[in-house]
């Protein structure tokens, strides 16, 4: 399979783990995309129990793979190995592909023979699919500015990724031992080749979990995060301007899980929620102690929540008074 006869033939992979209902919407959005031109593998790394999974994909005609291993990077990883595309995209389970997907992705990479992977813009949605805000990134960096912008909080994000098979070879397979962040990992490894572009083109609908929802998965991804931070940003060394650059981009990466935990503890403080202020607190603090300690030293936001958790009296109150 890949680009004959007039037709691209595009190895499309889809981790799943027991929420069948989600894959058959994932699934659909890919199969309404196809033309008699643009021709897709779906290829679904299934590492649930669920047997409502395999009749997902069996009715949009996509090869099922069970997956012993635990993990997304497993579940694509499965689907890696069969691959038979000159292309490679993927999609997670819980998102949707917009209509204009893939084929901007396609002409630059066919246009300029030296590309090796395109990344288009994300529309970040509740779980509803209603969306949160534009379609982001507004533009994207080549070179040693993007692998720099990764390093400092950009996450292309795999659904609105397409990759020339020979580059996912040549990467190797998502890193198994990373359940957070594998395909950040993934997607850096390729950027540091320096052969990618971007198209202003909207492409997947990526659902994300109401704010403070799922504490339990931040901190597992918190570590990993860390992890591949220094994997990467330590031999790229050169695309920092000094040490202070590398201190800056650490803090603008982990930015978001501190961010994410101070809003947990003001909403919960402000629903009269002691104990999961508190564990909101810890969680911020685990990302920046230093940062935490001086936020509940002088800023309100943080302060005011954790006073509401200490103080028998403070009750419920409203979120905006803290």
């Amino acid at each position: 399979m890949g680009v004959s006869a007039g037709v691209t033939h595009v190895s499309v992979i889809v981790p799943t783990r027991d929420r069948p209902a989600l894959l058959r919407e994932a699934l659909a959005s890919i199969r309404a995309i196809e033309t008699d031109d643009l021709r897709f593998e779906i290829l679904v790394g299934d590492n649930g129990k669920d047997p409502a999974s395999r009749a997902a994909a069996d009715e949009f005609g996509a090869t099922h793979i069970p997956v012993e291993r635990a993990g997304a990077g497993a579940a694509r990883n499965a689907g890696l190995r069969v691959a038979s595309g000159a292309f490679i995209a993927f999609l997670d389970d819980d998102d949707v592909w917009l209509p204009a997907n893939i084929r901007h992705h396609l002409a630059q990479m066919l246009a300029r023979p030296e590309l090796e992977a395109v990344f288009g813009q994300i529309v970040t949605t509740d779980m509803e699919l209603k969306p949160a805000g534009e379609p982001w990134p507004e533009a994207a960096r080549e070179g040693d500015e993007l692998v720099r912008s990764m390093l400092s909080g950009y996450y292309p994000q795999l659904g609105g990724t397409v990759v020339r098979a020979s580059a996912a070879k040549a990467v190797g397979l998502f890193d198994e031992g990373l359940l957070g962040d594998q395909d950040w990992d993934w997607q850096l490894r390729i950027a540091r080749r320096r052969k990618t572009g971007f198209t202003p083109t909207p492409s997947v609908m990526f659902r994300q979990r109401p704010p403070g929802s799922f504490d339990k998965l931040r901190l597992m991804r918190l570590g990993f995060a860390r992890k591949v931070f220094l994997r990467h940003a330590l031999p790229e060394r050169r695309v920092f301007a000094n040490p202070v650059a590398i201190v800056q981009s650490y803090t603008q990466t982990m930015r978001q899980y501190f961010d994410y935990f101070v809003d947990a503890a003001v909403s919960r403080s402000a629903e009269g929620d002691r104990g999961g202020t508190m564990a909101a607190i810890g969680g911020a603090f685990r990302v920046f102690p230093g940062r935490t300690i001086f936020h509940l030293a002088l800023k309100p936001r943080l302060r005011g929540a954790a006073l509401g958790a200490v103080t028998p009296w403070a009750g419920k109150r409203p979120a905006g008074a803290v």
